[in-house]
């Protein structure tokens, strides 16, 4: 890992507009500052889904300040985790860093009751990988 004290995550969506924001903000949310956070789109939105905001908002987290973000070589590379969440072969592969495909159904045009559940698979998920990084 790159800080033996701070594993550090890229999360990566396609828009980096709903599920990876929430996957980031469960982090940050869970591990506090003890894991960076990261994440990216291989074609970033204009804003975050506002459902995605909302859905968040319900469980007391709140990513209103974020931003959709360009992916980049450099937040793969200095990431030990990258996990992907439906961008396929755009997202950059390094040998020596831990790779995880995530399917979950893209929040994109759904309404707050299709969000809740993928938000709730997410944070498990993000529990679990928690466990994993930090003993």
């Amino acid at each position: 890992m790159t800080d033996a004290t701070k594993p550090s995550v890229l999360f990566v969506c396609v828009h980096n507009a709903g599920r990876s924001q929430m996957a980031a903000g469960f982090l940050r949310d869970i591990a506090g500052d003890r894991v960076e956070v990261r994440s990216a789109g291989s074609m970033p939105a204009e804003q975050i889904n506002p459902i995605a905001v909302e859905a968040m908002a319900e469980v007391g987290i709140d990513i209103t300040s974020e931003q959709p973000k360009v992916l980049t070589t450099e937040a793969v590379q200095a990431s030990d985790v990258v996990i992907t969440m439906g961008c396929g072969d755009a997202c950059p592969f390094f040998p020596g860093k831990r790779y995880e495909d995530w399917e979950l159904d893209d929040p994109a045009g759904q309404g707050i009751d299709a969000v809740r559940p993928i938000r709730d698979d997410i944070r498990g998920r993000i529990e679990v990988l928690v466990g994993e990084l930090l003993p």
